[in-house]
C-alpha cells in the first residue's frame, strides 16, 4: 500500500484542461473598476435631485395659501420632508464605516418608518387658510390623484441616480435597499408637494402626499433590483 501511495505522490499532476475560447474572451474584457465613493455619491444625488425638484417647483409655482399658513408648520414639515429624503438615501447608499455592504436592515426600517410616519403626520396635522386652501375630504379624495403622479415623477430622479450608483454593489438584500432609495425619492416628492399643493385637508395630505413615500418605496423595490443586481462591465 505504501509503495502505491509513494508512486502516486511522485507522479506528475495531470495537465489541466485548456480554457474555452469564451472564457478567454471574458478574461480579455476585464478592466479595473474604480471603487465606489458612497458619501460623494450621496452628495451628488442630493444636489442633482434638489436642483430637479427646485426646477419643477419654479415651473409649477408655490402654493397660493403659503402666506396664510403657520410659519412653524411650513418650516417644520419642510424639514421633516427633507429628512425623509436624505436619511433613507443615506442608508441606501452609505455602508457602515469600515464595511463594504450597505446596512440593509437599517435601510428597510427607515423605509418602513418613513412610509407610515408621513401618512400619520399628514392625517394629524394639516393647517389651512379658509377661502384660499382647498378641501377635498374623504368624499373627493381621488380628485387629488394628480399629486400622487407629481410626487412619483419627482421621486424618479433620485431613484434612477441611486440605482446607477448601486449597480453591481448589492450582492444581497437589494430589494430592501431599493425600498429605502424609493422612500427617499418619495420624501423629495412630498417636499415638492408640501411647497406647491394648496389642498390642505387631512386625507389628501396624509393619504396622497404621505402615500407617495410608500408607493415609491414599493415600486422601487419591485423594479430597481433589475438594474442594481446587474454586474458592472
Amino acid at each position: 500500500m505504501s509503495d502505491a501511495i509513494d508512486m502516486l505522490a511522485a507522479a506528475a499532476p495531470p495537465e489541466p484542461p485548456p480554457i474555452s475560447a469564451e472564457l478567454e474572451r471574458e478574461l480579455a474584457r476585464l478592466a479595473p473598476i474604480a471603487p465606489r465613493r458612497p458619501l460623494r455619491q450621496l452628495v451628488l444625488l442630493a444636489v442633482a435631485s434638489l436642483a430637479y425638484a427646485g426646477g419643477l417647483l419654479a415651473v409649477l409655482a408655490l402654493r397660493r395659501d403659503l402666506d396664510g399658513l403657520p410659519i412653524a408648520w411650513i418650516a417644520g414639515a419642510g424639514v421633516a420632508w427633507l429628512a425623509g429624503f436624505v436619511v433613507p438615501c443615506y442608508f441606501a447608499l452609505v455602508p457602515k464605516p469600515g464595511a463594504m455592504l450597505v446596512r440593509w436592515k437599517l435601510a428597510a426600517a427607515v423605509a418602513g418608518v418613513a412610509a407610515v410616519a408621513f401618512v400619520a403626520l399628514g392625517l394629524a396635522v394639516h393647517p389651512s387658510v379658509p377661502g384660499v386652501s382647498k378641501d377635498y375630504g374623504w368624499e373627493h379624495l381621488l380628485r387629488g390623484h394628480w399629486c400622487m403622479w407629481l410626487g412619483l415623477a419627482t421621486a424618479l430622479v433620485p431613484v434612477v441616480i441611486g440605482a446607477i450608483f448601486l449597480r453591481g454593489a448589492l450582492p444581497v438584500r437589494s430589494r430592501w435597499i431599493a425600498a429605502a432609495l424609493g422612500a427617499g425619492g418619495g420624501g423629495l416628492g412630498g417636499l415638492l408637494l408640501h411647497m406647491h399643493c394648496p389642498i390642505a385637508d387631512g386625507p389628501h395630505i396624509g393619504i396622497v402626499h404621505g402615500g407617495v413615500v410608500a408607493v415609491a418605496a414599493a415600486l422601487t423595490a419591485a423594479i430597481a433590483p433589475r438594474a442594481t443586481d446587474r454586474p458592472l462591465r
